[in-house]
């Protein structure tokens, strides 16, 4: 049945699912990473930008900047690693369907999953 839907109306089910995958990642963003020492190393990343715009060879800025961002990554990566496999799975599941139906699914999946990422990290105040 949710398939002859997804069928029927592809275009409509690919932004559907597009939100639904953006919003469980968001989710395992949200409870899988310390959101204050993420908004804390981007702010301190900031303030590292406007140092470096003033001094481009501020190396002291320079070197915090790079321990920010590498901490950042380290913080983020934990996310990835957790919703990596079934990532995996529902793209091979989706491709399935919707290459018969809807050729170019892909095109209309990235933009409608841009669109619920930003609207729902703001929503939910995921750093």
């Amino acid at each position: 049945m949710i398939v002859e839907l997804m069928t029927t109306y592809p275009k409509v089910s690919i932004i559907v699912l597009a939100f639904l995958v953006t919003f469980a990642m968001t989710l395992v963003t949200k409870f899988f990473t310390d959101q204050d020492r993420m908004k804390e190393l981007k702010e301190i990343q900031k303030a590292c930008n406007i140092k470096l715009k003033k001094n481009r060879n501020d190396g002291e800025a320079q070197k915090q900047m790079m321990e920010c961002s590498m901490e950042l990554m380290k913080h983020s990566f934990k996310p990835l690693l957790i919703s990596f496999i079934p990532l995996i799975i529902f793209f091979w599941w989706i491709r399935g369907i919707y290459s018969q139906v809807l050729s170019g699914w892909l095109w209309w999946y990235i933009p409608a999953g841009i669109v619920s990422s930003i609207v729902l990290r703001k929503v939910l105040k995921v750093a």
